[in-house]
């Protein structure tokens, strides 16, 4: 068996062909849903990327890993899809990225160059191909190539609808995976990480003209001023978060995300045909999921963030070719934390004590058991304060109230900020979130939700066992709390 672990960073979970998306052109994605399982209904837990990221590889809700921000360093000692990947007998092998920081307890000391940036590669991958922030392997390729390109990893990125689409980011990644499997045997693990359909907007090559912008829908308007929270109302002033408000520039926009979308599409045609050509796709694994969605200009706003689920409603295919579930869409509510422990149980590895998700396997053969009725995210926002603030601890708690938790049901959704402030959205009434809820009795169900949530996943890594001769609650064989 290999296994192919995939993220897209920034897909929504409405934009591919079956999702239901009726313009956007997705035949492998597609294909892999057809031969697999889609989840309809995949929940990122946190945003942006290292938050998202943090939650997806340890299998833990943001309140348990505490990674909160671009920068958080990722708190050592807990396990991983990599470290997963060694217990099951691979060499998990990373192309693109993670965007998990340092523990800096686990640095060299305080001149450490590894302190100085968030983009390093999580514990236990060997590394196939590195893609950090700056795109620098990338960046130099093109400029070998000919091309003139700006320094800066976003400026690189505006450029690709200049560029032909075998030189794009994603394509490049695409080429070094190709390159490294022709010389690997049977039993392989690769996670591939693409950077695409994030910003900025920009389509590569032919791509960038598929889509008319005409034929774009236009996003979910947001709210009356009066009803907006004053989160909604900064982030609408904002000019990196705020959408354009010219109809035809917005149109632009969703025209060549979808691009992007189609082109990494694409690129993923390009891994398949590589395996097939190996006689191996009978025998790979296929996960692919994306760290968080994107605005898109629903509610006025562009990129993650917030409270909506467009920021947090992903993509989610499991391809396993050993399952006769072939075609199955599974409706129940899934989270990124599910994938690590579903994992562990497809590679008959014991899921870490640490695990905040469930295994999907039941779900995906429509077994009858108990699973959650909500999806839940968190958003915390206390970086826009942390540089330059002086903090006066335990005494000072203000960036502590700077966050908020979601849940969200069939038909209600349940926003409370860490300031006391709450939502509520009757999403039966309106499933666009623009009508809020004015049932007493349903708000305080729905809080009451949030909270048990919140008690049932508090940190039990060492909850379970007594220090006792006979110690009940034992940890089976397979993993302990610390990292291997």
């Amino acid at each position: 068996m290999n296994v192919l672990f995939i993220t897209l960073d920034q897909f929504r979970g409405d934009s591919y062909g079956a999702a239901g998306h009726s313009l956007v052109k997705t035949p492998v994605l597609d294909r892999i849903a057809s031969e697999g399982v889609r989840l309809e209904r995949h929940f990122s837990q946190a945003a942006p990327c290292a938050p998202g990221r943090a939650a997806l590889y340890t299998g833990t809700y943001q309140m348990n890993n505490r990674v909160v921000a671009n920068g958080t360093p990722l708190r050592a000692g807990l396990v991983n899809l990599a470290t997963v990947a060694r217990a099951a007998g691979f060499n998990p092998t990373l192309f693109g990225y993670t965007d998990q920081g340092l523990d800096p307890n686990q640095s060299e000391g305080f001149d450490d160059p590894r302190l100085d940036n968030y983009d390093g590669v999580l514990p236990g991958f060997s590394v196939g191909l590195y893609l950090p922030e700056s795109q620098a392997g990338w960046i130099q390729y093109l400029r070998a190539k000919g091309y003139e390109v700006e320094s800066g990893w976003a400026p690189a990125l505006r450029g690709e609808p200049d560029r032909a689409v075998e030189d794009s980011l994603s394509g490049f990644l695409t080429t070094r995976f190709v390159e490294w499997l022709e010389g690997q045997e049977s039993g392989w693990f690769a996670h591939l990480s693409y950077l695409r359909p994030h910003p900025p907007y920009a389509a590569a090559g032919d791509f960038s003209l598929m889509y008319d912008p005409k034929d774009v829908e236009l996003p979910i308007p947001p709210v009356d001023k009066e009803m907006r929270h004053p989160l909604h109302e900064i982030a609408l002033a904002v000019e990196a978060s705020a959408a354009p408000t010219d109809p035809d520039a917005m149109r632009r926009l969703r025209a060549q995300y979808y691009g992007m979308i189609s082109e990494v599409d694409f690129q993923l045609g390009r891994v398949v045909r590589a395996i097939e050509e190996r006689g191996e796709w009978d025998d790979t694994l296929v996960v692919i999921t994306s760290d968080h969605g994107e605005q898109l200009g629903d509610h006025g706003l562009i990129e993650k963030l917030g409270f909506y689920p467009q920021s947090y409603h992903i993509l989610g295919l499991w391809r396993d070719p050993r399952d006769p579930h072939a075609g199955v869409a599974v409706n129940s509510f899934s989270e990124n934390v599910d994938l690590l422990p579903t994992l562990c149980d497809a590679l008959g590895v014991t899921p870490p004590a640490q695990c905040d998700g469930r295994s999907l396997m039941a779900q995906f053969k429509g077994e009858s058991t108990e699973w959650r009725s909500s999806a839940h995210y968190e958003w915390d926002f206390r970086y826009f304060w942390i540089n330059g603030r002086t903090r006066i601890w335990p005494l000072d708690r203000t960036l502590s109230r700077q966050n908020l938790a979601v849940s969200v049901s069939d038909d209600i959704a349940y926003v409370q900020f860490g300031d006391g402030a709450f939502k509520c959205y009757d999403l039966g009434a309106d499933p666009t979130w623009r009508t809020e809820c004015d049932d007493a009795s349903r708000i305080l169900a729905a809080a009451q939700e949030q909270l048990v949530w919140r008690q049932e996943h508090l940190n039990r890594e060492l909850t379970d066992m007594l220090l006792l001769p006979e110690r009940p609650g034992r940890w089976p064989q397979g993993f302990s709390t610390t990292r291997r």
